[in-house]
């Protein structure tokens, strides 16, 4: 009977919730293929990190719009400037929480942002270019 119930409620859910409105997921997009899109200029990085950690080391050709600024709620307009809407975007930070979030806001802003669960340091070992300074 609860089994029963949980699946009615769960079905439920799913028509009253389509996919697009629920909370977004990382991207299935392999790390070969985002290194390639970014490297021909078909897609972006945006690092969502905040500044003291972007100071510390970033990817090369990477955009940094940290995360407290998408969330102050603050007119996003100059921050975004560089970011295109029918361009893809792909978001990281240190661990993956953030780039979810920062995914979602933009999303509803119309841009096609994609949050990547591997981390600065990961995108690194996987062969991602370190900014020089």
């Amino acid at each position: 009977m609860v089994r029963t119930s949980f699946l009615f409620c769960l079905a439920l859910a799913t028509v009253l919730f389509p996919a697009s409105a629920r909370a977004i997921d990382h991207t299935k997009d392999p790390l070969p293929e985002v290194k390639q899109r970014i490297q021909e200029k078909k897609a972006i990085i945006l690092d969502v990190r905040e500044q003291k950690e972007w100071d510390e080391g970033h990817l090369k050709d990477a955009i940094l719009l940290p995360l407290s600024k998408i969330q102050a709620g603050t007119d996003l307009k100059d921050a975004v400037k560089d970011l295109k809407k029918d361009t893809v975007i792909y978001c990281h930070c240190r661990a993956g929480k953030r780039a979810l979030t920062a995914a979602e806001q933009l999303i509803k802003q119309g841009y096609d942002v994609r949050a990547l669960k591997p981390g600065y340091e990961e995108l690194l070992k996987a062969g991602f270019d370190k900014a020089t300074k």
